[in-house]
């Protein structure tokens, strides 16, 4: 029931976003690199667009998640989602041996990001620099990986937190099976 209401206030949000900006299906299928299909589904709350296609739409658009996703006010009570295990969103599309699992909210893209991260042995992690000041915080549960940035390696272990800088280009290594939670502040 919740997850409908929420497909179905999404796509009330994109469709309005894309109509205050005089947009058609077409413009902002160039614009957002998202099918004009995909986005007529969206719009008619007939499928779920993926945090790496919603962030599409709301760069394309110029706004934010919370503008498409919060409820209104008066919706509002003291818990603010349950996502049950197995059902949070996972990138597979980045690095090899691993296993990307975005723990922070949609509306905390660009500020402070959370991610669980799981390695296969020699998995890597290859990052494109992120925004300027950007700063990542590694702390490894299991395992042994290690980080590069700006050309400068440091291995760290369990029960290890390292920070550095990410408006770089960087990497995390997995020496090992490794699991690890990162922090993006400034992505």
């Amino acid at each position: 029931m919740v997850r409908q209401q929420i497909s179905e206030r999404l796509a009330k949000r994109l469709k309005e976003a894309r109509k205050a900006q005089g947009l058609s299906l077409d413009s902002l299928a160039k614009l957002s690199d998202v099918s004009k299909s995909m986005l007529s589904q969206i719009e008619r709350s007939e499928s779920s667009p993926t945090v790496a296609v919603l962030w599409n739409l709301t760069q394309a658009l110029n706004t934010d998640f919370s503008g498409l996703l919060d409820d209104d006010p008066k919706e509002q009570g003291p818990i603010k989602e349950v996502i049950r295990a197995g059902q949070e969103p996972v990138i597979n599309t980045h690095g090899t041996g691993c296993k990307i699992r975005i723990l922070s909210a949609p509306e905390s893209v660009g500020e402070t990001e959370i991610y669980d991260l799981e390695f296969d042995k020699n998995g890597l992690l290859e990052s494109e620099p992120h925004r300027s000041g950007c700063v990542e915080n590694l702390t490894v549960f299991d395992g042994e990986l290690t980080v590069m940035t700006d050309g400068i390696s440091e291995t760290v272990g369990s029960g290890d937190t390292i920070r550095y800088v990410a408006d770089r280009p960087h990497s995390i290594r997995a020496i090992e099976n490794s699991r690890a939670v990162l922090i993006v502040v400034g992505a």
